[in-house]
């Protein structure tokens, strides 16, 4: 049992520290595309929202089934837990071109990433507005739907048709 947590702690540290290594190589070469670290940061954006949506998705959600279905399952929650890693992944993706805690400026592993500021700044405008925008969308669709609900309800009561059965035959 100990060998596995030693396992694990080696694979969770190199495995951190190779996904900086490798977001601070490519970085750079994200930032001098056209659109620059704006466009970048505002892709990403899109990207947590996205995943987001994935992840709470309810087509994701785990049924309560027999165990015929064992397969459907374990794809539903491999597909859940990447939809939350393409839900995080861009924020740490961001926050490792900014300069290291600790360590000199002028460390290559430590500096800053040239475009870091405004990637991450559009990011978080884009998350906020977005998120937000299609919150709101949700929230009046959900409403409209209980609204109709409610005068369908009404409708049948006014008929005598809306109560239950117990309540008709008094």
């Amino acid at each position: 049992m100990l060998v596995l947590f030693v396992v694990a702690g080696v694979v969770i540290v190199f495995g951190f520290g190779g996904a900086r290594w490798a977001a601070r190589e490519s970085a750079a070469v994200l930032y001098g595309l056209p659109g620059g670290a704006w466009s970048a940061g505002g892709v990403l954006g899109l990207v947590t929202l996205l995943g987001w949506g994935g992840a709470l998705s309810e087509r994701f959600a785990i049924r309560d089934a027999g165990d015929s279905r064992r397969v459907s399952e374990v794809l539903r929650v491999i597909v859940r837990g990447a939809c939350y890693v393409v839900a995080i992944a861009p924020v740490f993706f961001l926050i490792s071109g900014l300069q290291g805690k600790n360590c000199r400026s002028y460390e290559p592993g430590c500096s800053y990433v040239p475009g870091t500021g405004p990637a991450l700044l559009v990011y978080v405008v884009c998350v906020v507005a977005v998120g937000w925008l299609t919150h709101r969308r949700r929230r009046a669709v959900l409403e409209a739907r209980r609204a109709r609900e409610r005068e369908r309800l009404r409708k049948l009561r006014k008929k005598g048709k809306g109560k239950s059965r117990v309540a008709r035959q008094r």
